[in-house]
Order: structure tokens, then sequence, then C-alpha cells
């Protein structure tokens, strides 16, 4: 099963949030609907850049390494 590395961008906020999943798909439509305490006054969330990773690990520790930007 993949595993994404995502980065959204918020035009309201003019702000990117940056997160990983195993279903992008459903994890963007969660940010979307308003689910998410950081993310639910920047509606709508549009994907700017994916990664795909084999592993949870992988893509969690890329993660961490953008954040650190």
């Amino acid at each position: 099963m993949p595993f994404y590395v995502y980065i959204l961008y918020s035009q309201t906020l003019n702000k990117y949030y940056t997160g990983s999943t195993g279903n992008l798909s459903e994890r963007l439509q969660y940010h979307n609907n308003g689910y998410s305490k950081f993310t639910k006054t920047g509606t709508p969330w549009i994907l700017a850049y994916q990664e795909v990773y084999n592993s949870r690990s992988e893509a969690v520790r890329r993660e961490m390494a953008i954040k650190k930007i």
C-alpha cells in the first residue's frame, strides 16, 4: 500500500499545510470538510504537491523533513 506526503494550499489563508496519509483523496476530503482543527478555516484546500512512498515510516520521515524547512 502506498503512502503519500502532500502539501495543500489555501487561497483563503495564503498558507500551506503538509501532511502524510495512506489515502490521499480521503484525507483531502477530511481537510475540506472541516474535520481538522488546523485546516478548517482555510477551505477549500487544493493539492499543491505530492510524493509517494512504500512505507508509512518513509512518508513520515519526509513529512518531518519538509516541516523543518
